[in-house]
């Protein structure tokens, strides 16, 4: 029985560890930013690179935002390519982690109110993850605080 205990408690400090919680959060980053550059993706004009769909206006005006149209519809399609690229590669992680659960939210809120738990409750999930944990050790966040602590010393 204890050596059952030992072999249960070396088992759980390895599956507990840094470098498995960096995979699990690598893995959730993409994911997190996958669902938002897909959406991102379909708000802009096939074979341009930024330029905004001219539909996507109408469709937007369709939601009944509280913001104007022609704010709303660049402001989304470009925060949906812009902090997905931030939380995929671990740069700013938190705050744009941040930024994807405020528009989470506004989806929720505004749009479609009825998507909580199928699919809004999971991005939510996800992002929190990222605001409470970073974005570990395979993130350019990573780099970053290892450069800033060796030019302490």
């Amino acid at each position: 029985m204890q050596r059952l205990t030992m072999v249960y408690d070396r088992t759980t400090r390895i599956l507990s560890g840094r470098l498995i919680e960096s995979l699990a959060l690598l893995l959730n980053r993409l994911a997190l930013a996958g669902v938002f550059w897909r959406s991102a993706r379909t708000k802009i004009t096939e074979g341009t690179i930024l330029q905004i769909d001219e539909t996507q206006y109408y469709l937007f005006e369709e939601f009944g935002l509280p913001i104007p149209t022609d704010i709303a519809v660049p402001l989304t399609a470009y925060a949906e390519h812009f902090l997905p690229v931030l939380v995929a590669l671990g740069i700013g992680t938190r705050i744009g982690a941040a930024g994807l659960l405020a528009m989470t939210m506004v989806i929720q809120l505004l749009v479609f109110p009825e998507a909580w738990w199928p699919v809004h409750a999971l991005w939510a999930a996800m992002a929190l993850i990222l605001i409470s944990r970073g974005a570990g050790i395979f993130s350019l966040d990573a780099i970053v605080t290892r450069l800033r602590d060796q030019a302490k010393r």
